[in-house]
């Protein structure tokens, strides 16, 4: 395990160059979701009932723009946010839902907490709250979740305050009908000068989530407390997303966080 996280953590500027132009709008996922990937899976006999059934999962939903990258991956012998994991029955459950910012940190919280939880990621970009209206039952899969960590805002900034609002109470009423502890990630901040991104909207998400998650007593990650006042340190330039080594400073942050809700919920 460790000499993949050395594998996935070189050539730094290759992994910033492959991820800048992730998706961070929905139409900008709209118009990848059409594209049908020609790619498949490997026909690996050595895959059990489950881990195929998994494969085909993400085919049907990373989309043409992470499919193929997820592929190329595995034939490097790479690990990846989307990797099978293969629970430890002894071992809480969590998952992540989130954007391509919560791609870009899964790895570095679940090789942090290896062997102290199971810890997966939705098979998707999730993009914004609608989404996750008609979504949640793909993502949430099957079997209990002991916590689940989750994020909506960057996909959002089109979206008024008061429909963001409504989606997010419908997906956390839907979220507890679980059972599993839930913990809210702030969205994070974006550099003047970024394209299409609105000076405020971010803020502006985030007052209201925020405040919904005050209503509702689940305990929010200030992620974008965290980085912001080393944002030009850790964030592409004009850009959303995070060097790889900016990646690795949230992912950080955010198994502290899950461990301490972990051990409030078990």
């Amino acid at each position: 395990m460790t000499t993949n996280i050395a594998r996935a953590a070189t050539g730094d500027n290759a992994s910033n160059r492959r991820f800048a132009h992730e998706p961070s709008s929905e139409k900008q996922l709209r118009a990848e979701a059409k594209q049908q990937t020609k790619h498949d899976f490997p026909d690996d006999p050595n895959l059990s009932p489950e881990q195929r059934a998994w494969e085909m999962v993400l085919k049907q939903n990373l989309g043409d723009f992470y499919y193929p990258r997820y592929l190329d991956d595995k034939e490097k012998g790479l690990d990846t946010a989307w990797d099978y994991v293969n629970d430890d029955p002894r071992l809480p459950r969590v998952l992540i839902i989130g954007d391509s910012i919560s791609r870009g940190y899964t790895l570095t919280v679940r090789h942090a907490l290896a062997e102290k939880v199971n810890l997966h990621r939705a098979p998707a970009n999730c993009g914004c709250s609608a989404n996750g209206l008609t979504q949640l039952p793909v993502w949430l899969g099957q079997g209990r979740w002991d916590l689940i960590l989750f994020n909506f805002g960057i996909h959002d900034r089109e979206t008024p305050s008061e429909i963001y609002q409504e989606h997010l109470e419908w997906i956390v009423n839907r979220l507890r009908q679980t059972g599993a502890r839930l913990v809210w990630v702030s969205s994070t901040p974006v550099l003047e000068g970024a394209a299409e991104y609105h000076a405020g909207s971010i803020e502006r998400l985030n007052g209201v989530a925020n405040a919904l998650m005050r209503r509702h007593e689940i305990p929010v990650v200030d992620l974008y407390g965290h980085v912001l006042p080393v944002l030009d340190k850790y964030q592409l330039p004009r850009n959303c997303h995070y060097q790889q080594h900016g990646y690795e400073y949230l992912g950080q942050f955010v198994a502290q966080e899950i461990g301490k809700a972990i051990k409030l919920t078990m």
